[in-house]
């Protein structure tokens, strides 16, 4: 889907008010959904696309910390790593003053929202695809991420 037709579709929806919409065309599914309860409403709410597997991934070091070991750059066989799906800003909480939606050592289920990513005023939301427990979360709050990059670790249970 061309970023053309997302931006025509933002249009509409935010001209007759439609709170919650979805896409599919071919492979491509977009959801879109207004006045999220945790969000400002004038940002709308995209749900990730899926990650396929846990894969060994570079882990970014902590100003003041040092390098992460050999044996930190991959993820174990019981665990899940969440990616991120876009580029844009990482959000640990739906607004500054409110709680971070998970912390280390919480738990997390199937459609637990983890974190929000903000691309081009749209905040998206990041949901868990396992069950477990978060193991490590990567990137500080309000830190730039790419596509890929990692987010959080999660020990499946």
């Amino acid at each position: 889907m061309e970023l053309k037709e997302i931006r025509e579709l933002l249009k509409l929806i935010k001209r007759y008010k439609i709170q919650d919409f979805t896409l599919k065309k071919g492979d491509d599914k977009v959801r879109i959904r207004m006045g999220h309860p945790d969000v400002p409403e004038k940002y709308a709410a995209v749900k990730a696309a899926p990650i396929s597997e846990p894969t060994p991934v570079p882990v970014a070091p902590v100003p003041g910390e040092p390098a992460p070991s050999e044996s930190q750059l991959t993820v174990g066989e019981n665990q899940f790593l969440v990616t991120s799906p876009i580029v844009g800003t990482f959000y640990r909480a739906p607004a500054p003053e409110s709680p971070p939606y998970v912390d280390v050592g919480g738990a997390a289920s199937k459609g637990t929202v983890l974190c929000i990513i903000e691309a081009m005023k749209i905040m998206n939301e990041i949901e868990c695809e396992v069950n477990g427990k978060i193991s490590a979360i990567l990137v500080e709050n309000a830190q730039p991420v790419e596509y890929g990059e990692a987010l959080f670790i999660i020990d499946l249970v």
